[in-house]
């Protein structure tokens, strides 16, 4: 597994939220498809309201995240 940091912003008619998250995932495309998952059951927001801007790999010193910086500490 791999660590993808997205950034991107949730549109909604009266308020504009940008957002950055880190996770785990085999390719880009299954991050950003947790990503709208994720959100989209946290906060009800629709597809239709997130805007992605960027998914991009990071290595595991760059990982912010505590959780996900022992997960993958654990994997290697």
């Amino acid at each position: 597994m791999k660590a993808f940091k997205v950034t991107g912003e949730i549109n909604k008619p009266r308020l504009s939220t940008p957002f950055v998250r880190e996770l785990l995932a085999d390719k880009s495309e299954h991050a950003v498809e947790k990503v709208y998952a994720e959100i989209g059951s946290r906060h009800r927001v629709k597809r239709c309201h997130i805007t992605i801007d960027s998914v991009e790999e990071i290595s595991g010193e760059q990982v912010i995240n505590p959780i996900l910086k022992k997960i993958m500490a654990a994997g290697a």
